[in-house]
């Protein structure tokens, strides 16, 4: 006979049949406990680790949104530039929610443009600030500077923004063959700005409804990883001299290839996820020459759910007009062959008084 030892971890009882055999026959009776448990119970702890994932992928995602704030500022302050306010704000963890933001892409050259955009579907001064505040629209064009910084062109920018103060400066010096580059910084800058849920860039001489966008957006709020446009798959041009010319023609195959499906450049709209992912990794993402292909080759390896809606691609009258007159009001309207409405600055009055939604649909949507 030998007397077991105290352990304190073990409380000793005087009836110790039930827990020998617990201890020796690895526990067996908790075992068919554990096989008779209902289906329900299985399915109560599939939805908490369900609800669990979702929380922790909710806070990487802030996370991500935090590390591009602070790399903006971070790059701001090497370059010996100052932090706009609107950055600093987006480093604390109160910063604002917004619904979207509406990059419209526009160049030096484009002050007849920009001036009918705000003529027509682009709210004006209270009516924009009552947008952010009430709706949580945010719409700025979009510019960088010119090759020689502080110039005429820079100076002609700031006194039009001391004017009207809508626009988004980038870094980044303007020209055509470097549009796949203001694209990139112009989300990764954006992201950094506002914490909006959907980041919309479409060009100047687009017609857009901003209450149809509003509402075509808010449908697809359950998708995290959403890239929305009218997808397309056009030719891999491999001529030199043409417009579209691909360099880099040989990537994708033999020559006579088509891209792979990508929206067209006009307009389209990525959700956070994706623009907190072009902001973290914008120096190693790929430029090719055109822009929308570009921002179609940096989803291509992800999980990204492409959704075609042909609302954001509409024609001119009469076929914009048409589709309202039935109902189905457009999100978007230009010319194809002009790749945007032909003749803007004079005919953009007339797409709007045609195919252009309510003023008060804007104020009375809901998102």
């Amino acid at each position: 006979m030998w007397t077991v030892p105290e352990a304190k971890e073990i409380i000793r009882r005087t009836d110790v049949g039930e827990d020998k055999i617990k201890l020796l026959a690895g526990d067996c009776i908790s075992k068919t406990i554990d096989k008779k448990r209902r289906p329900r119970d299985v399915l109560g702890e599939v939805s908490k680790t369900h609800d669990a994932i979702q929380t922790l992928d909710k806070t990487i995602s802030n996370l991500e949104m935090e590390l591009a704030a602070a790399r903006a500022a971070q790059e701001s302050i090497l370059s010996g530039s100052p932090v706009s306010e609107n950055v600093k704000v987006t480093g604390s963890s109160g910063r604002k929610k917004y619904f979207m933001v509406v990059g419209i892409n526009t160049a030096f050259s484009s002050r007849k443009r920009r001036d009918s955009v705000r003529a027509t579907w682009m709210p004006q001064g209270e009516k924009r600030e009552k947008l952010e505040k009430e709706k949580g629209i945010i719409i700025r064009f979009v510019i960088g500077h010119s090759a020689t910084s502080g110039g005429i062109l820079d100076k002609a920018i700031e006194a039009e923004d001391r004017k009207h103060g809508d626009f988004m400066r980038l870094d980044h010096v303007e020209g055509y063959l470097e549009l796949s580059a203001k694209t990139k910084i112009y989300f990764a800058t954006a992201v950094s700005m506002w914490d909006a849920e959907f980041y919309v860039k479409v060009d100047d001489d687009v017609h857009v409804n901003i209450a149809t966008l509003g509402t075509t957006l808010a449908r697809h709020r359950s998708k995290r990883r959403l890239y929305i446009g009218c997808m397309k798959s056009g030719p891999v041009l491999a001529q030199k001299g043409v417009r579209y010319h691909e360099p880099e023609y040989w990537k994708f195959g033999e020559e006579g290839n088509k891209y792979f499906r990508h929206a067209t450049g006009q307009l389209y709209a990525i959700s956070k996820d994706l623009a907190s992912y072009i902001s973290n990794n914008q120096h190693v993402l790929h430029k090719y020459a055109n822009e929308d292909v570009s921002l179609g080759a940096w989803f291509i390896g992800l999980d990204v759910e492409h959704v075609d809606d042909r609302r954001l691609c509409c024609g001119t009258p009469p076929d914009c007009e048409w589709k309202a007159q039935a109902g189905n009001i457009c999100v978007a309207s230009f010319d194809w062959s002009c790749s945007g409405i032909c003749k803007s600055a004079e005919r953009i009055r007339s797409v709007h008084q045609r195919c252009g939604e309510s003023e008060n649909a804007l104020w009375n949507a809901v998102f």
